[in-house]
Protein backbone atom coordinates (compact mmCIF):
# COMPACT_ATOMS: atom_id res chain seq x y z
CA UNK A 1 0.00 0.00 0.00
CA UNK A 2 1.42 3.31 -0.84
CA UNK A 3 0.50 6.63 0.96
CA UNK A 4 0.77 9.79 -0.06
CA UNK A 5 0.99 12.87 1.03
CA UNK A 6 -0.47 16.24 -0.02
CA UNK A 7 -0.27 19.19 2.03
CA UNK A 8 -1.48 23.00 1.78
CA UNK A 9 -2.63 26.26 3.90
CA UNK A 10 -4.18 25.11 7.12
CA UNK A 11 -6.61 27.53 7.05
CA UNK A 12 -7.26 28.25 10.72
CA UNK A 13 -11.11 28.86 11.92
CA UNK A 14 -10.07 29.48 15.61
CA UNK A 15 -6.80 29.20 16.76
CA UNK A 16 -6.14 26.63 19.50
CA UNK A 17 -8.02 27.95 22.94
CA UNK A 18 -6.49 27.18 26.78
CA UNK A 19 -7.27 23.28 26.11
CA UNK A 20 -5.85 23.21 22.82
CA UNK A 21 -8.93 22.82 20.45
CA UNK A 22 -8.52 24.11 17.54
CA UNK A 23 -10.57 23.78 14.10
CA UNK A 24 -10.07 24.58 10.61
CA UNK A 25 -9.94 23.45 7.10
CA UNK A 26 -6.94 20.58 6.13
CA UNK A 27 -7.59 20.34 2.94
CA UNK A 28 -9.98 22.41 0.07
CA UNK A 29 -11.53 21.33 -2.78
CA UNK A 30 -11.04 22.61 -6.91
CA UNK A 31 -7.64 23.46 -5.88
CA UNK A 32 -4.63 22.08 -8.10
CA UNK A 33 -1.54 21.46 -6.15
CA UNK A 34 1.81 21.20 -6.67
CA UNK A 35 1.53 17.84 -7.74
CA UNK A 36 -0.52 18.67 -10.19
CA UNK A 37 -4.02 17.04 -8.25
CA UNK A 38 -6.80 18.44 -7.48
CA UNK A 39 -9.37 16.79 -5.19
CA UNK A 40 -13.33 17.17 -5.40
CA UNK A 41 -15.77 17.22 -2.88
CA UNK A 42 -16.57 13.72 -1.76
CA UNK A 43 -13.63 12.27 -2.15
CA UNK A 44 -13.11 11.79 1.25
CA UNK A 45 -16.70 10.95 2.36
CA UNK A 46 -16.12 7.05 2.10
CA UNK A 47 -13.05 6.84 4.09
CA UNK A 48 -14.51 8.88 6.43
CA UNK A 49 -17.60 6.68 6.56
CA UNK A 50 -15.63 3.67 7.26
CA UNK A 51 -15.58 4.24 11.54
CA UNK A 52 -11.62 4.40 11.35
CA UNK A 53 -9.59 6.81 13.24
CA UNK A 54 -7.53 9.42 11.38
CA UNK A 55 -4.77 10.21 13.43
CA UNK A 56 -3.00 13.79 14.05
CA UNK A 57 0.62 13.49 13.63
CA UNK A 58 3.76 16.20 13.93
CA UNK A 59 5.30 16.07 10.67
CA UNK A 60 3.97 12.50 9.30
CA UNK A 61 6.28 11.24 11.71
CA UNK A 62 4.55 8.47 13.21
CA UNK A 63 6.13 8.13 16.78
CA UNK A 64 4.65 11.69 17.18
CA UNK A 65 1.18 12.45 17.86
CA UNK A 66 0.04 15.52 18.99
CA UNK A 67 -3.23 15.31 19.69
CA UNK A 68 -6.57 13.69 18.73
CA UNK A 69 -9.36 15.12 16.31
CA UNK A 70 -13.07 15.23 17.68
CA UNK A 71 -15.03 16.06 13.96
CA UNK A 72 -13.87 15.48 10.71
CA UNK A 73 -16.32 16.10 7.57
CA UNK A 74 -16.74 17.07 3.96
CA UNK A 75 -18.62 20.77 3.62
CA UNK A 76 -19.20 22.52 0.58
CA UNK A 77 -15.28 24.54 0.95
CA UNK A 78 -13.47 21.31 1.57
CA UNK A 79 -12.03 18.74 5.14
CA UNK A 80 -13.45 20.93 8.14
CA UNK A 81 -11.94 19.33 11.06
CA UNK A 82 -11.86 19.99 14.91
CA UNK A 83 -8.69 18.68 17.40
CA UNK A 84 -7.28 19.01 20.47
CA UNK A 85 -3.32 19.43 21.00
CA UNK A 86 -2.13 17.61 24.16
CA UNK A 87 -0.90 19.60 25.84
CA UNK A 88 0.42 16.34 28.08
CA UNK A 89 3.13 16.20 25.15
CA UNK A 90 5.86 18.12 24.71
CA UNK A 91 5.30 18.51 20.66
CA UNK A 92 1.88 18.94 21.40
CA UNK A 93 2.60 22.16 23.29
CA UNK A 94 5.36 23.56 20.89
CA UNK A 95 3.16 22.62 18.15
CA UNK A 96 0.21 24.72 19.99
CA UNK A 97 2.45 27.62 20.85
CA UNK A 98 3.83 27.36 16.76
CA UNK A 99 -0.16 27.97 15.58
CA UNK A 100 -0.58 30.77 18.24
CA UNK A 101 2.23 32.61 16.79
CA UNK A 102 2.07 32.13 12.88
CA UNK A 103 5.16 29.79 12.73
CA UNK A 104 3.11 26.80 11.80
CA UNK A 105 -0.26 27.14 9.50
CA UNK A 106 0.31 24.43 6.81
CA UNK A 107 -1.56 20.92 7.65
CA UNK A 108 -0.94 17.64 5.26
CA UNK A 109 -2.78 14.39 4.78
CA UNK A 110 -1.79 11.12 4.47
CA UNK A 111 -3.75 8.74 2.23
CA UNK A 112 -4.10 6.11 -0.05
CA UNK A 113 -5.35 7.20 -4.20
CA UNK A 114 -8.47 4.58 -4.38
CA UNK A 115 -9.80 6.26 -7.86
CA UNK A 116 -8.65 9.53 -10.12
CA UNK A 117 -9.52 10.35 -13.30
CA UNK A 118 -6.94 12.57 -15.55
CA UNK A 119 -7.49 15.89 -17.35
CA UNK A 120 -5.91 18.70 -19.56
CA UNK A 121 -4.44 15.31 -21.76
CA UNK A 122 -2.91 13.94 -18.38
CA UNK A 123 -1.77 17.53 -17.10
CA UNK A 124 -4.03 17.46 -14.14
CA UNK A 125 -5.48 14.57 -11.92
CA UNK A 126 -8.39 14.71 -10.27
CA UNK A 127 -8.88 12.93 -6.86
CA UNK A 128 -12.16 11.42 -6.97
CA UNK A 129 -11.99 8.83 -3.58
CA UNK A 130 -8.85 8.43 -1.46
CA UNK A 131 -8.77 6.95 1.82
CA UNK A 132 -7.25 9.04 4.37
CA UNK A 133 -4.95 7.79 7.20
CA UNK A 134 -3.78 10.80 9.20
CA UNK A 135 -3.53 14.59 9.50
CA UNK A 136 0.00 16.57 9.86
CA UNK A 137 0.68 19.72 11.47
CA UNK A 138 3.48 20.63 8.65
CA UNK A 139 6.33 23.32 8.43
CA UNK A 140 5.77 23.70 5.05
CA UNK A 141 2.85 23.52 2.89
CA UNK A 142 2.76 22.16 -0.72
CA UNK A 143 2.48 25.69 -3.08
CA UNK A 144 -0.75 25.16 -4.43
CA UNK A 145 -0.46 25.79 -8.74
CA UNK A 146 -2.12 29.26 -9.13
CA UNK A 147 -3.38 29.84 -12.80
CA UNK A 148 -0.17 30.34 -14.63
CA UNK A 149 -1.46 33.38 -16.20
CA UNK A 150 -0.77 34.69 -12.34
CA UNK A 151 2.44 33.42 -11.85
CA UNK A 152 3.38 35.15 -15.42
CA UNK A 153 2.08 38.44 -14.22
CA UNK A 154 3.93 39.00 -11.82
CA UNK A 155 6.54 41.94 -12.33
CA UNK A 156 7.97 43.34 -8.82
CA UNK A 157 8.76 41.37 -5.39
CA UNK A 158 5.24 42.94 -3.95
CA UNK A 159 3.46 40.76 -6.15
CA UNK A 160 5.68 37.60 -5.66
CA UNK A 161 4.95 38.11 -1.83
CA UNK A 162 1.19 38.42 -2.41
CA UNK A 163 1.28 35.30 -4.77
CA UNK A 164 3.68 33.20 -2.13
CA UNK A 165 0.63 34.32 0.86
CA UNK A 166 -2.53 33.62 -1.53
CA UNK A 167 -0.52 30.22 -2.16
CA UNK A 168 -0.45 29.18 1.77
CA UNK A 169 2.87 30.71 2.73
CA UNK A 170 3.14 32.68 5.88
CA UNK A 171 3.69 36.23 6.28
CA UNK A 172 7.44 35.68 7.59
CA UNK A 173 7.95 32.54 5.50
CA UNK A 174 6.74 34.45 2.00
CA UNK A 175 8.93 37.46 2.88
CA UNK A 176 12.43 35.92 3.57
CA UNK A 177 10.78 33.55 -0.26
CA UNK A 178 10.68 37.21 -1.91
CA UNK A 179 13.64 38.88 -0.08
CA UNK A 180 16.21 35.57 -1.19
CA UNK A 181 14.51 34.24 -4.33
CA UNK A 182 12.27 36.86 -6.32
CA UNK A 183 15.15 37.22 -8.71
CA UNK A 184 15.94 33.59 -8.80
CA UNK A 185 12.45 32.75 -10.35
CA UNK A 186 11.97 35.54 -12.18
CA UNK A 187 13.35 34.76 -15.37
CA UNK A 188 11.35 31.16 -15.09
CA UNK A 189 7.95 32.99 -15.59
CA UNK A 190 8.87 33.96 -18.66
CA UNK A 191 9.11 30.76 -20.21
CA UNK A 192 5.59 30.15 -19.80
CA UNK A 193 3.98 29.17 -23.29
CA UNK A 194 0.70 28.50 -24.70
CA UNK A 195 0.89 24.91 -24.77
CA UNK A 196 -0.67 23.62 -21.89
CA UNK A 197 1.95 20.85 -21.30
CA UNK A 198 4.72 23.34 -21.53
CA UNK A 199 2.44 25.61 -18.83
CA UNK A 200 2.41 22.82 -16.69
CA UNK A 201 6.12 22.04 -17.03
CA UNK A 202 7.07 25.60 -16.37
CA UNK A 203 4.94 25.88 -13.07
CA UNK A 204 6.67 22.71 -11.95
CA UNK A 205 10.02 24.09 -12.34
CA UNK A 206 9.07 27.69 -10.31
CA UNK A 207 7.97 24.94 -7.69
CA UNK A 208 11.05 23.14 -8.04
CA UNK A 209 13.40 26.55 -7.25
CA UNK A 210 11.38 27.69 -4.34
CA UNK A 211 11.32 23.96 -2.91
CA UNK A 212 15.21 24.47 -3.14
CA UNK A 213 15.22 27.76 -1.86
CA UNK A 214 13.61 26.66 1.17
CA UNK A 215 15.66 24.13 1.57
CA UNK A 216 18.62 26.87 1.51
CA UNK A 217 17.02 28.96 3.76
CA UNK A 218 15.81 26.83 6.57
CA UNK A 219 18.31 23.68 6.06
Amino acid sequence: MTISYKSAQFELKREPDQNGEFEGYASVFGVVDQGMDVVVRGAFSKSLGSGRKVKMLWQHDQSQPIGKFTEIKEDERGLFVKGRLLKEVQQGREAMAMLREDVIDSMSIGYRTVEAIEEGNGSVRKLMEVDLFEISLVTFPMLPSAKITDVKSIQTEREFERFLRDAGYSRKVAAALTLHGFKAIDCQRDAVADDEQKRADAMRAVLEKLTSLQETIYG
